[in-house]
């Protein structure tokens, strides 16, 4: 088969120990998977950062902006957390994605590593499912002023401080109050952080294709302020209304801390991630795999 994808961009996170772990003695992961796109056809340039990480020094290295406006895939090699930030990176420009699995639970990157070349075979050549993703817009308003600014995949936090008390949070929905709560703190998840933090805390688990956010409770000073599920149409503002050491984190890779008085507010981005996976992929079948469905004993 000959690859639809001229131009591919291989993207990872390493750390000097694992960037040559299992591709031969010679050959470091990112060389073999750059071989094998090479033998289906495709130019391979790699993301600079990951090229200095990974030592590739054959392939051209190229920004964000410069992969975004030249590739036609990125192909991530890492956990979840690295294709939460190329997702958000890349989706202005709509640049397809394949993750290959090298962390933990892989909701995201999909593909096994010790499979990686006869699941993409026939991906490269045009037999894939699709899987859009929306993202969420943060903001940090201080005085009416916007002092942090953001795009999350996953999820949108509030926290207390480590070594402080509840935090003390006003909600509203659109132009409605929900309510003031007493919490270690509040998540605003999208579908796909409905596996992530948001599980952890009690959420729901939400079907990507949900236009909808969940809205999660840290150890509520109420039991009664459970999770809700609300339309992504709507904004979402959370004012900070009494505690100390707050602070605001996207997708817990950047953080804004929070004094009395700011909101953050979240919106529906206009961009979305792009996500490819192998034909007969379903997102019932990642859930049985990764939560261990199906598993209990008779």
């Amino acid at each position: 088969m000959t690859s639809r994808f001229r131009r591919v961009a291989l993207i990872g996170k390493y750390q000097a120990s694992g960037a040559r772990a299992q591709a031969g003695a010679q050959d470091g992961v990112m060389e073999g998977i750059g071989a094998f796109l090479e033998s289906q056809g495709c130019e391979v340039v790699v993301e600079r950062s990951t090229a200095d990480d990974a030592e590739v020094s054959r392939y051209s290295a190229l920004t964000v902006e410069e992969i975004g406006s030249t590739c036609d895939l990125g192909l991530v090699v890492g956990g979840d957390g690295t294709m939460l930030g190329i997702g958000r990176q890349l989706a202005c420009y709509g640049v397809p994605l394949i993750g290959i699995n090298r962390g933990r639970l892989g909701f995201i990157t999909d593909i096994p590593l010790d499979n990686y070349q006869a699941t993409l075979i026939p991906m490269l050549a045009g037999e894939y499912e699709e899987d859009y993703r929306s993202l969420m817009h943060a903001r940090v308003l201080r005085e009416g002023t916007i002092v942090f600014d953001a795009l999350a995949m996953n999820d949108v936090v509030v926290n207390r401080g480590a070594t402080s008390g509840m935090v003390e949070m006003r909600v509203s929905v659109g132009r409605h109050v929900v309510a003031t709560q007493r919490a270690d703190g509040l998540i605003i998840a999208s579908p796909t952080g409905s596996t992530a933090y948001a599980l952890s805390a009690g959420g729901p688990l939400l079907h990507p294709s949900i236009p909808g956010w969940v809205l999660v409770p840290i150890a509520p000073h109420t039991l009664s302020n459970r999770p809700i599920l609300l339309p992504d149409a709507d904004e979402i503002s959370i004012e900070l209304v009494a505690g100390r050491d707050a602070s605001a984190n996207f997708d817990m890779q950047s953080l804004a801390t929070l004094a009395i008085g700011d909101r953050v507010v979240v919106r529906r981005s206009e961009h979305r991630a792009r996500f490819l996976h192998p034909r007969g992929w379903s997102y019932f079948d990642t859930l049985r795999k990764k939560l261990h469905w199906n598993e209990g004993g008779s």
